[in-house]
């Protein structure tokens, strides 16, 4: 593993600070922490603290908005068959069980259908527009994904199928001949831009309600599904996602739904559920129906109206998991052996490893894992038919959605965000691919890209740490891109003695305090860090940089340092 640059952002304006703090009456770092955030204000912070429903913007504001709503109008008045698609990841499930469950409430003749990611793959599908033509369906709602299934479209019109497409992915150079609901679309003046693929079936939703004269609580009945979305697809958690994320979050820890509740139990998660319970624990159970089994039980278990029959898929979900995380485990192993035998390997700028043996369903976090251990813009493939196809993973900075875009003459297919995409190669193009697409990295990524590194926001001792201040830190949640938990820094801290020791493998487990400042410790947790064990256990003090959090461990709940990283003092 790379070591790590830390980055301590610049103090903000003293001034400022002080203002700000005259208004809150709250801690000076509070205060640095807000103004880092672009919250210098008590105005911007009454905002930030206690988002409302007043901050969202009118849905009709997305182009395409009224006609999507009265194409489903005319279809429930000719009782026209509609099928609610969608992908197979966390996104694309709760997205088709959030507009499933809402027209399912009013409207009989409706289904929903996932592709299987296996013989179908990812975005629309021939073999679903043959389904939906078989079964006499009239229109199709997709949901995250379709913004550039230009063929599958044209060959839905000729079946006499009409598509609404819902979609957050950055679209091509044409758009589908159909009703296209992307606010990243030219000409759309949707103000907020980085909504996820459920976030656009919500909008979809309050327009129909709007135009409707239904109450809006109809819509809002299921924005927990939303809030999962948001969190387990990484879309900036600023502005309008911070607000439907707040409201969904409060809703999934007052009345969850019946199939997230059942989650909730399975996973053992107690207390209030936050983001990073829905992305350490919610969303990888829901993403493991589709990777190892079907993402259909996925849908299956978010509608479910009855709690012993989602307790029972709950349980599935939950053991497809396990088999997920040995999967994933044994093919992480084998790529990097892959790698580390490669001798042109090292002096690369990107990694592109394959093996046509590989579950397609673990790709995308085994790509995680690579990118996490050589710090390169990595792409991970698996044999696939006649292709090869899988996940691509970017490091912080760098936008591998154009570097494929550059390479993309040898592709079949790709999509995807700028940190994250998905691709197709031709086995004989493949060699090929990999050679231009390394090309394209080297003459456009900067040196900076290819150091990991830690931002930290405020130096924070030890001794500072009160529970009112942990409080406060709590109502910047929910964390995620754009508004990442705050990272802090402190020096010359030593482990309290006879408290040192390994968890799991890899990890430490212990009390810290400051040198100069003994009386004051607090119980600490750093992950993959055991290499520092011998040099702690003898007592040599270190630096650290650590976020706060509640450690929940069989119903108890205390407060953690989480250590990104460590120092030690020669």
């Amino acid at each position: 593993m790379l070591k790590k640059k830390w980055l301590l952002k610049p103090e903000p304006n003293p001034d400022l600070v002080c203002q700000l703090q005259q208004e809150l009456c709250v801690h000076n770092s509070i205060c640095k922490l807000l103004i880092q955030r672009g919250v210098n204000s008590f105005k911007k912070a009454k905002r930030f603290f206690r988002p409302t429903t007043s901050l969202l913007h009118d849905p009709m504001l997305m182009k395409n908005m009224s006609e999507a709503v009265c194409r489903i109008n005319e279809a429930i008045k000719k009782n026209e068959k509609i099928l609610i698609y969608g992908d197979y990841d966390v996104d694309g499930t709760t997205s088709v069980a959030m507009v499933y469950s809402f027209f399912k409430e009013s409207y009989e003749n409706i289904s929903y259908y996932i592709p299987d990611r296996y013989t179908e793959g990812y975005g629309i599908s021939i073999q679903s527009i043959d389904y939906a033509s078989e079964n006499n369906v009239k229109l199709i709602v997709a949901l995250d994904c379709g913004i550039k299934a230009i063929k599958e479209v044209n060959y839905a019109r000729e079946k006499k199928i009409d598509y609404i497409i819902c979609d957050h992915h950055l679209p091509g150079t044409t758009i589908p001949n159909s009703i296209v609901l992307n606010p990243k679309q030219k000409k759309c003046n949707y103000p907020f831009k980085e909504l996820s693929g459920a976030g656009v079936g919500f909008k979809l939703l309050q327009a129909f309600c709007n135009q409707n004269e239904i109450t809006i609580e109809r819509a809002n009945k299921y924005i927990d599904l939303l809030a999962v979305s948001i969190g387990a697809d990484m879309v900036p958690l600023v502005e309008e996602n911070r607000v439907l994320a707040q409201y969904g979050i409060e809703k999934l820890n007052r009345n969850p739904s019946i199939g997230l509740n059942a989650i909730l139990i399975n996973a053992k998660i107690h207390g209030l559920v936050n983001m990073r319970d829905i992305g350490f624990s919610i969303g990888p159970r829901i993403n493991a129906a589709g990777r190892i089994s079907h993402a259909s039980k996925a849908v299956d278990l978010l509608t479910a109206t009855n709690e012993d029959h989602a307790k029972k898929i709950s349980q599935e979900v939950s053991l497809n998991n396990i088999d997920r995380r040995l999967l994933d485990k044994k093919t992480t192993k084998e790529a990097l052996s892959i790698l580390l035998s490669d001798n042109t390997h090292q002096n690369k700028k990107s990694t592109v490893v394959h093996n046509e043996t590989w579950h397609k369903g673990v790709l995308g976090i085994v790509c995680n894992r690579i990118q996490d251990y050589y710090y390169r813009p990595t792409i991970v493939l698996t044999k696939n038919g006649n292709d090869y196809t899988g996940s691509a993973r970017s490091v912080k900075g760098y936008d591998i959605y154009n570097a494929i875009n550059l390479s993309s003459d040898k592709l079949e297919a790709f999509g995807g965000h700028k940190y994250a995409a998905g691709l197709t190669v031709k086995q004989e193009n493949l060699k090929e691919f990999t050679s231009q697409f390394e090309q394209v990295v080297e003459e456009t990524i900067q040196e900076d890209h290819l150091s990991p590194s830690i931002e930290i926001d405020i130096e924070l001792p030890i001794n500072q740490i009160q529970k009112g201040l942990f409080n406060l830190l709590n109502q910047f949640e929910p964390f995620g891109v754009g508004n990442e938990q705050p990272i802090f820094k402190c020096v010359n801290v030593t482990a309290v003695k006879g408290t040192l020791r390994v968890v799991g493998k890899d990890h430490l487990k212990m009390e810290i305090m400051e040198v100069k400042n003994p009386k004051l410790r607090i119980s600490a947790i750093a992950f993959n860090q055991v290499e520092h064990f011998d040099f702690i256990s003898k007592g040599y003090s270190f630096d650290i940089c650590y976020s706060l959090e509640t450690n929940k461990w069989n119903g108890n709940q205390t407060l953690q340092a989480n250590i990104k990283d460590i120092r030690i003092h020669s």
